[in-house]
């Protein structure tokens, strides 16, 4: 029997909602999981957030794209220490404290291996999955790094894309921490670091689930 297709929105060092998500989804070895980037920043428990989703690789498929923050992160690491102080406060801060050291040094390899695993976009026969946003006229095997880990869609959504296939994002957070659904493209960032949910979404079947910050199931009646 196929296993499920599910995708996570950002989940920004919030460890308990990762928790409890997985909790409410039960992943199963035949089962995919894309999660849409930006594991880390701003939530209090980066660290923990990335040991997770290793450990989650080994009960199922899991397909992890690369977010603008998980980018910055591996470009000082990569050298580029000038981009330091503002990737601190970008979010960086809480990741650092996360692993107790100001030093990016101090994050295990293990965790940068796991990053700079993660790759751009994910695509089936119906669906395209990317952090942030796409060029619609562009091929999906020619979409620019930039674009599809940088761009928001807040007030500009891309249209449709000339494959004809759905784009599932995140990146540009939904404040109202309602799943941003226009027909060809649908954004699951519900904002949990600020205090909203983190979203999954069953590609297939259109179930949904969310947990507050806490790890709390959102409430059916809604």
């Amino acid at each position: 029997m196929p296993g499920r297709l599910i995708t996570i929105g950002d989940i920004h060092g919030c460890l308990d909602a990762l928790v409890g998500l997985l909790q409410a989804i039960d992943p199963q070895p035949e089962d995919r999981i894309v999660t849409l980037g930006d594991y880390i920043d701003r939530g209090p428990d980066s660290r923990r957030v990335l040991e997770q989703l290793i450990a989650l690789a080994t009960r199922c498929r899991l397909i992890p794209l690369l977010g603008n923050h998980d980018e910055m992160l591996l470009e000082i690491r990569g050298g580029r220490k000038w981009l330091y102080n503002d990737w601190v406060s970008f979010g960086g801060g809480a990741t650092l404290a996360s692993y107790g050291s100001p030093l990016v040094e101090q994050i295990p390899q293990e965790h940068v291996d796991f990053l700079e695993n993660c790759r751009s976009l994910y695509e089936t026969d119906r669906d395209f999955f990317v952090h942030a946003s796409y060029l619609p006229n562009e091929p999906l095997d020619e979409q620019p790094a930039p674009i599809m880990h940088w761009q928001s869609i807040r007030g500009n959504p891309p249209g449709p894309h000339l494959s004809g296939k759905r784009a599932i994002v995140g990146h540009t957070s939904q404040k109202e921490g309602e799943i941003l659904d226009l027909g060809h493209l649908v954004c699951i960032d519900t904002f949990c670091y600020g205090g909203k949910w983190l979203t999954a979404l069953d590609v297939q079947s259109g179930q949904v689930w969310q947990v507050d910050p806490n790890g709390r199931m959102r409430n059916d009646e809604r």
